[in-house]
């Protein structure tokens, strides 16, 4: 029987290339979007492409945690069980601070509480797996831009694009490593989490949000130099398909290796404190 996977931001970029090299393998591949008719066009794109016919698509727009709640409920109703869940949708905003209509930052919302809400909503499905993994896409950007506030985590004072996306991403890591040793202690041994770094990518990432024209002209130029959707996306697929991973749950892939993650923010009790605040803001209770 094909192994499950959910791929969200599966329309472009990496998210396709990954869907797409996954189908080839025979997968049965769900793939999000947030546009019904280009999920659509790129569902049926893979199969002609793949010879798979196992290809599935959902939408939501994952700014909006309610619509994310209803996309899972639409899964379960679809899938018994789920293999593999790759959190791949992610964003980066513009230099103004922009807030969804539930009234969260938009950076937050969709690369940490999207994430978080999809992972513990579609928990019951992998459980079920004999060999389940999340797997999370984080950046080097939180290493390179996070400069957490911890009185004001959505940077409602002192915004600004880049420290938001890097923020966002260590977060997204903390959050990662959290839940691999909650269920380590729990005695879920089935399932993994990772997290990834997929390098710089050429895909349409962050060319809409308005950094300012200095960080405009440098992404711009820098463009041409970034690696390929699909070599974007090997790791992920690694993740996916191999059998004997290294490592531990928790841990953090870079071209397909163990990497090390920045210390340079971290200590239990706020990586506890990230958890609390998300399961919060998803109307979960600690």
């Amino acid at each position: 029987m094909a192994k499950t996977v959910l791929i969200t931001g599966a329309t472009s970029g990496i998210g396709r290339a990954a869907s797409l090299a996954l189908a080839k393998q025979g997968y049965l591949v769900i793939i999000h979007g947030r546009n019904s008719g280009k999920t659509e066009l790129i569902r049926k794109e893979i199969i002609a492409v793949s010879g798979n016919d196992q290809i599935y698509s959902v939408t939501a727009d994952l700014y909006n945690l309610a619509d994310v709640r209803r996309m899972c409920d639409e899964i379960h109703g679809q899938f018994s069980s789920l293999d593999i869940l790759i959190n791949n949708a992610g964003g980066l905003m513009g230099k103004e601070r922009e807030t969804t209509g539930e009234g969260f930052e938009k950076t937050f919302a969709v690369n940490v509480l999207a994430p978080f809400l999809i992972t513990h909503l579609l928990m019951d499905l992998l459980v079920k797996s004999n060999d389940a993994r999340i797997i999370n896409v984080a950046s080097n950007s939180h290493q390179l831009n996070a400069k957490p506030d911890f009185d004001d985590i959505q940077l409602e004072n002192h915004y600004n694009p880049l420290c938001a996306y890097g923020n966002a991403k260590l977060f997204l890591i903390w959050n990662t490593q959290h839940l691999a040793a909650q269920l380590e202690r729990d005695g879920v041994t089935n399932v993994r989490a990772y997290t990834i770094h997929p390098g710089a990518v050429a895909t349409s990432f962050g060319i809409g949000s308005n950094l300012g024209p200095v960080l405009n002209f440098v992404s711009k130029l820098a463009r041409s130099f970034f690696r390929s959707p699909e070599t974007g996306a090997d790791t992920m697929v690694y993740l996916t398909t191999e059998q004997n991973l290294p490592g531990k749950s928790g841990d953090y892939f870079v071209d397909r290796k163990l990497a090390k993650k920045s210390t340079k923010y971290f200590t239990p009790e706020r990586e506890q404190l990230i958890w609390d605040y998300c399961l919060l803001q998803t109307g979960f209770r600690r």
